[in-house]
């Protein structure tokens, strides 16, 4: 529970094939507040996002075992449910075409790696603020 709002904190599904990245930025996420699900594979984060965790945002690599990490987002693309939610994909390869893949695909944000606590958390924050405003801007169901 957040202390501050006395609600849950909002999710954030990080998908990382390499243990130390997964946890270096599941500490950077939490440390914003927010409760992080990993996956350490495409697949695993493919069958996190099928159950609709309600997450609030999604942080992938791109090159993953199984599921690339364009084709998590292509995925997300096409699901109703899935589509509105941001997706930062982060990198250690310097091919400059994984960032236009990214970005085709439908993710928000490309994070090459290396990358410093602060642009993560700088990224992060803009796009949930981004969110929140389009969310506030919405016609209201009634």
């Amino acid at each position: 529970m957040n202390e501050h709002e006395g609600i849950a904190p909002k999710q954030i599904l990080v998908a990382d094939d390499d243990p130390a990245i997964l946890r270096l930025v599941t500490a950077i996420v939490e440390k914003e507040g927010f409760d992080v699900v990993t996956a350490r594979d495409g697949k695993e984060a493919y069958q996190l996002l099928q159950k609709d965790n309600g997450f609030e945002a999604a942080i992938f690599d791109v090159v993953m075992p199984y599921i690339q990490g364009t084709e998590l987002v292509r995925f997300m693309q096409s699901e109703r449910k899935l589509k509105d939610i941001p997706v930062i994909m982060m990198t250690a390869e310097q091919n400059p075409r994984l960032s236009s893949d990214s970005f085709a695909a439908g993710a928000i944000a490309f994070l090459p790696k290396p990358f410093t606590t602060s642009q993560l958390k700088v990224m992060l924050q803009m796009f949930l603020q981004k969110r929140k405003s389009v969310e506030s801007d919405a016609p209201k169901e009634v």
